[in-house]
Order: C-alpha cells, then structure tokens, then sequence
C-alpha cells in the first residue's frame, strides 16, 4: 500500500516539474501532476503484486 502511495506522490512530482518545464500554467501543473500520479499509481501496484509474488514483502 505504501509503495502505491510513493509511486503517486513521485508520479505527481515529476509530472509537475514536466509542466514547469514546458512553461505550462497551473491548470497544465495540476492535470501533468495527476496524470503522473495515476501512471505512477498503477505502475507500482504492479510492482507491488510482483514483490509479494516472489516473496520480497
């Protein structure tokens, strides 16, 4: 469960920075950052099955 939240919070900061850099206005910061938030969610609930398949959790 904390290894999604992680991935959510990483996700939303990176994509933030992606938008600044872009020189995007806050609307562009905020759906950047959730988007981020939602791939790197999913990414790490697969990450999440695979480590408790293979024993690691």
């Amino acid at each position: 469960m904390l290894y999604v939240l992680l991935g959510a919070v990483v996700g939303a900061v990176v994509g933030g920075f992606r938008a600044r850099a872009r020189g995007g206005n806050g609307f562009d910061i905020a759906q950047y950052a959730a988007v981020h938030a939602l791939i790197g969610g999913v990414l790490m609930v697969f990450v999440t099955i695979w480590l408790l398949r293979h024993g690691a959790g």
